[in-house]
């Protein structure tokens, strides 16, 4: 596939280069943090209007998980209960929060016209791993079991996110296939799936400012504890030698991004295994494109593809 930017993904990251946005890797984890939600300001598109937004504290292992609840004017139900997203954000496990994809969140629940439940699990270096995978799967746990309470309907439980978001909802789709709760459906988007960091796209010319192969290192060195995490299925989802019996996938990925094959190729053994899979690669797009819906078309584009998806699976 050969790698080139869109004209639209051209202009916007010519304009971050030109605005002398530093590397990631150059700045200490808060500063990183803080550049990547102010950048939302430049990227988000206007959000669709919502029934409701709200606080949510889910209990962990190592105490409170902050999420936000977020449910929209049209909202599928059936005797009171509605299907449900548990979306995990993107940012290398370092960076993100729920003020990063609140907007993405509040555009999945329109589309799907589901409830959106936005986890704000640990990060990194904070909490290396697993903490962050120890969060996904506690809070994916406890809104399976409160689903009445919630208004959820429980058979309707959808797991999903963005880079290492979708890491994330790959990895607790994997571990309830043994341990429960039932999965409805898993949403990845541009995963992260091993971090190997050898498939070939992690090998070609850099297009895009915003993840660079040096960024990519950056957040392992800040979330795995050395090498030895590489291979654990809960760091690299796609080393988890038996994919069958997974809930239906809907996978993402994007043209332009150096997790480009991890993903397709994580898509392609779903399928052989078995699993139900719905695949959409974007040419031309960078990592991180459905975040930037106020410049990127395709992003909205990509956000119906979804909430079509998931008003199909349930």
């Amino acid at each position: 596939m050969p790698v080139s930017l869109d004209p639209d993904a051209a202009a916007v990251l010519n304009a971050f280069r030109e605005a002398g946005r530093p590397p990631y890797e150059t700045l200490s984890p808060a500063e990183a943090r803080q550049m990547y939600l102010a950048g939302r300001v430049v990227t988000n598109p206007e959000p669709p209007e919502l029934a409701s937004v709200d606080a949510l504290a889910i209990p962990g292992r190592a105490g409170s998980i902050p999420a936000r609840v977020y449910r929209p004017l049209t909202l599928r139900e059936a005797n009171g209960l509605s299907p449900c997203l548990v979306f995990f954000h993107g940012g290398g496990w370092v960076i993100g929060n729920l003020d990063s994809h609140d907007v993405v969140c509040r555009t999945l629940a329109h589309e799907g016209q589901l409830i959106v439940i936005s986890v704000d699990y640990r990060l990194a270096p904070e909490h290396r791993f697993p903490a962050a995978v120890e969060d996904a799967i506690a809070a994916t746990e406890w809104i399976s079991n409160n689903a009445g309470s919630l208004g959820i309907d429980a058979a309707g439980l959808f797991v999903g996110g963005d880079s290492a978001g979708g890491n994330l909802a790959a990895v607790v789709a994997i571990n309830a296939r043994e341990a429960g709760p039932k999965v409805a459906g898993q949403v990845l988007i541009y995963p992260a799936t091993d971090f190997s960091m050898s498939h070939p796209s992690h090998s070609e010319p850099e297009t895009s400012a915003l993840l660079t192969h040096s960024v990519i290192r950056w957040f392992s060195d800040h979330y795995l504890n050395g090498a030895d995490g590489i291979g654990d299925w809960r760091a690299s989802p796609a080393r988890t030698q038996n994919l069958s019996g997974l809930p239906p996938a809907f996978v993402l990925t994007a043209g332009a991004d150096p997790l480009r094959d991890e993903g397709d190729e994580f898509a392609v053994r779903l399928g052989n295994a078995g699993v139900p899979v719905t695949y959409r690669t974007y040419p031309g797009q960078c990592h991180g494109f459905i975040t930037m819906g106020k410049l990127l078309p395709k992003a909205g584009e990509a956000m119906r593809e979804i909430g079509n998806w998931l008003k199909v699976i349930h």
